[in-house]
């Protein structure tokens, strides 16, 4: 995804014994002692409006200054992501201010109908499904942002015009037979999505959603069976998936296909300094 840039101050910006500075042009820190780069951590602003921080190897007494150094420049909770298998990093990041925001389990679902179940696949009437390659962009744009402010941990996403373009069709995986767009034949809205991003491996199930007043008609399964039924007849057995550990619904459909958790993450937040801090959502 192309990331906007922003005009941040630089230089010196805590009080460490370490020194701290912002690599330009891009939102980059880099922790030094004497000289010596001992971490390194970056930052991203998300289209949801949260700021999300990666580090790359850092010396233990450097990951407070370089996070002290992220959140006086944004004015910002910053959030980050550890696997729940790695209880050292969550000790590592709780220990500098880190707390748990929520939880998201991983996902592998089955292709093959007969495990599934997935055998409808007409829509339902007043409905038609069509490949993303052939939807209105800006009207799926619009679509894309609206499905995401049900899903927890995105509410609040707005794409740019033009990330959103870079991101569906030119970042790899895009398949038009994977990505569909479900349609009410009398209005001509777009009411329901199926995104499955076909990369080498395991394909992606990066999201399917219906806006309400078409759910629980089954369009979901349908977009779905649609989807993973080109998978099953390419040899592609299973899907990956995640979904928040609270999305109720999330979780019920797809173990009721037959997907078997995985793994996991712990999204962490670091509450910006102040009595303006944020709540977790």
């Amino acid at each position: 995804m192309r990331l906007p840039q922003f005009v941040l101050p630089s230089g010196a910006v805590t009080p460490s014994p370490l020194q701290v500075v912002r690599a330009p042009p891009g939102l980059v820190w880099r922790a030094l002692d004497g000289g010596q780069v001992v971490g390194t951590i970056r930052a991203h602003l998300m289209p949801d409006g949260r700021w999300h921080v990666g580090f790359e190897p850092c010396r233990d007494d450097a990951y407070e200054p370089l996070l002290d150094a992220v959140a006086g420049n944004t004015d910002s909770d910053l959030y980050m992501s550890v696997r729940e298998s790695d209880p050292d990093a969550l000790a590592r990041f709780t220990a500098v201010g880190f707390e748990v925001s929520r939880r998201e389990s991983f996902f592998r679902i089955p292709t093959d109908p007969a495990v599934t179940g997935l055998h409808q696949t007409e829509a339902p009437e007043g409905t038609i499904i069509i490949s993303a390659i052939r939807a209105d962009e800006e009207e799926l744009r619009l679509l894309d942002d609206a499905l995401r402010q049900d899903v927890p941990g995105v509410d609040g996403w707005k794409w740019d015009p033009g990330d959103f373009w870079i991101e569906t069709f030119d970042s790899g995986g895009f398949n038009p037979d994977t990505y569909l767009v479900a349609a009410d034949v009398a209005s001509g809205d777009y009411v329901g999505l199926v995104r499955v991003w076909d990369t080498p491996g395991s394909p992606r199930l990066g999201l399917v959603g219906v806006v309400r007043g078409h759910r629980r008609r089954g369009l979901a399964r349908v977009l779905l069976a649609r989807a993973f039924r080109v998978l099953h007849e390419k040899g592609k057995a299973e899907v990956v998936a995640e979904a928040d550990d609270t999305n109720t619904a999330s979780v019920t459909l797809l173990t009721s296909l037959g997907a078997r958790r995985a793994d996991g993450i712990i999204e962490l937040i670091r509450r910006r300094p102040g009595p303006g801090a944020t709540p977790i959502r």
